[in-house]
């Protein structure tokens, strides 16, 4: 038995010691320690990792004359360390007064083990067919997940199935037509045959991943199932969901088709109809828009759990971004976005789901003042929306710098004016969710409510120190992330601890932070020391359109918190986005009722040889 065997076999007891002993107080605490003693194993396993070796799991059996094997990469050890890191901190949040609120912990615990558990697997896929087994295992975990505790969450996953279940066709798809033309499932010979493979069947390929894979990350047009389903999932499972498991189509994508000579392959794979835009251009394009549309739609949003929800389909988006332009630094870019943003997201999905322990609502029109009541949920929230919007100190803006440089340097102006509108559309989206939970004027209703438990407070206050020690020190997380590219072919990128020497431009976080933080600090003395006129006020010491402010004043910044831009922006996005949706939701009805008719009629079979045929006359 090697680490790997142990690895999978510690996630797997895990599995196994949740559905036994979840029902116990002290349930979440033995996955805290569940999990803490995978990622020691992992941080083990990095010594062993090298650019192109694999370490292989004595796991194997036979199908249909397949022999399957399980082994790890770097690619696979970067995003299992993601993994484990959002579950242990999921565990450890929800090990305390959490669990006194909600019905049925045991569940929550076995699902979270189980995500774990299949990620894992799909991590260490080593040929199409342990994929499409991962793929399916993560598939079906998440929707447990999303449904344990039905409500909104279990109805809107419900939608993600029928999402999910024609991702599956499209990779079962795939598999065969990969096994039919190179008589293999490998992946080494599926990229020595890149090449060499006919544009027709390459294209074909590339749409029948990007719908199985993009599914899952919830990439344009694929998105309107996400937001809902992991808004609704309760507590630190949803910041689980959040930070991790839609990257695990980013990590398909990049696995399969963004290897080095798979991005030169797709850079001269030209549309059919369109032959000015090659499929790496269609990709970032594709991408850009999920990064924007997305980000605004999140900006109309009036509850806080939706918003961010909106915001991880959007920062997809600018992930897929960074490694479609398929150069070192914006392949680093991407993957390290992938790891800040699990800091950041998973930091502010558990100081609002502290909020809603505390409140009983996350609607923001019915918030506000809880600085007072709940500062360090306040400085969590504040770490956490800097890094989202990717502003210094915090991690953020580290990864968007990294993409926005690999852009210009490879002559895409277009697509970095693309990415900076996103930034602009969550710079204002995320000044709104800290406004109206933490500023303005405390409710009364809350005027009782106290800070969240110290067994809440520590695990959220310290993903939100991470992002802010890797924003000024990013060297420890490209040190990860050189793991991961290494084994995607690509050079690792000549970093130090406080940044990176790039040959068009250069990054250290340690200056511009302490350039920061000196500034901050001269303004602290100036205004402490020679302002000297400020005095403290009742909030209720105010006045607004010539009437004074009372308790019985029911005045709030929050309610249309933007109106100017919505009157600009707010119609297209009603509209469009509407008939976008609908438009799919005729299209899969109308697809359904096909299918239902063909499988009806007298000669079936006669249907499916001919649909058979002409799929391989259009591949052959």
């Amino acid at each position: 038995m090697n680490l790997l065997d142990l690895l999978l076999l510690l996630s797997l007891l895990t599995v196994v010691l949740m559905y036994f002993y979840g029902h116990r107080r002290e349930a979440g605490w033995l996955g805290v320690a569940a999990y803490a003693i995978q990622l020691l194993v992992l941080i083990k396993l990095y010594s062993y990792m090298q650019s192109d070796r694999i370490i292989v799991a004595h796991l194997s059996f036979s199908v249909m004359e397949h022999i399957l094997i399980w082994g790890m990469t770097g690619l696979g050890w970067f995003f299992a360390v993601i993994s484990l890191g959002a579950a242990l901190f999921a565990s450890w949040y929800t090990a305390g007064e959490w669990q006194d609120t909600q019905k049925n912990m045991r569940l929550q615990h076995i699902v979270l083990s189980l995500n774990v558990f299949a990620m894992l697997i799909l991590l260490c896929s080593q040929d199409f067919i342990t994929l499409f087994i991962g793929w399916e295992l993560v598939s079906w975990a998440s929707f447990f997940m999303m449904t344990h505790s039905g409500g909104k969450a279990a109805k809107a996953a419900y939608r993600y199935l029928i999402y999910a279940m024609s991702g599956a066709v499209a990779l079962f798809a795939a598999l065969v037509l990969i096994m039919v033309k190179l008589g293999s499932t490998s992946f080494s010979v599926f990229w020595a045959a890149l090449p060499t493979l006919p544009d027709s069947f390459l294209w074909l390929l590339v749409v029948l991943f990007f719908i199985g894979f993009s599914i899952k990350m919830a990439i344009l047009p694929f998105h309107l199932w996400q937001a809902d389903a992991y808004a609704e999932t309760p507590g630190a499972n949803a910041s689980f969901l959040s930070a991790i498991s839609a990257r695990m189509g980013l990590f398909a994508l990049a696995l399969v088709l963004l290897q080095p000579v798979g991005i030169e392959r797709l850079q001269h794979l030209m549309m059919p109809l369109f032959t000015f835009v090659d499929a790496r251009t269609l990709l970032a394009w594709i991408a850009a828009l999920t990064a924007i549309i997305p980000t605004y739609i999140a900006l109309q949003q009036s509850d806080a759990r939706l918003l961010l929800a909106w915001h991880g389909i959007g920062q997809g988006g600018l992930m897929l971004l960074g490694i479609t332009v398929g150069t070192p630094l914006g392949v680093a870019g991407g993957l390290l976005h992938a790891f800040n943003y699990a800091t950041y997201q998973g930091a502010l999905f558990l100081a609002v789901t502290a909020v809603l322990h505390r409140t009983g609502t996350t609607d923001l029109d019915r918030l506000g003042g809880l600085i007072t009541r709940m500062p360090w949920s306040y400085v969590v929230l504040l770490l956490g929306i800097i890094g989202l919007a990717g502003l210094p100190p915090m991690n953020g803006f580290v990864s968007k710098w990294l993409i926005y440089k690999s852009l210009l340097d490879q002559g895409m102006p277009l697509l970095l004016v693309a990415a900076s509108i996103s930034t602009l559309g969550t710079i204002l989206s995320v000044y709104k969710l800290i406004h109206n939970i933490f500023l303005g004027q405390l409710r009364k209703a809350h005027y009782e409510v106290k800070e969240a438990p110290w067994s809440m407070v520590l695990p959220m206050l310290i993903l939100a120190v991470i992002g802010f020690i890797t924003g000024l020190m990013p060297g420890l997380a490209l040190s990860l992330v050189d793991k991961a590219q290494m084994a995607l072919g690509y050079d690792a990128l000549p970093h130090h601890l406080g940044g990176l020497e790039w040959k068009t431009g250069s990054l250290n976080m340690l200056w511009v932070v302490g350039i920061l933080i000196y500034g901050i600090a001269i303004g602290a003395v100036v205004f402490y020391l020679f302002g000297g006129r400020s005095h403290k006020t009742h909030q209720w010491d105010n006045y607004a359109g010539g009437h004074f402010l009372s308790a019985e004043v029911p005045y709030h910044y929050s309610h249309n918190f933007y109106p100017g831009v919505m009157r600009v922006i707010g119609g297209w996005f009603r509209h469009q986005t509407l008939n976008v949706e609908m438009g799919i939701r005729h299209f899969v009805q109308w697809s359904a009722e096909l299918c239902c008719r063909l499988s009806q009629v007298a000669h079936p079979t006669l249907y499916m040889l001919m649909l058979a045929v002409a799929a391989l006359a259009f591949v052959g």
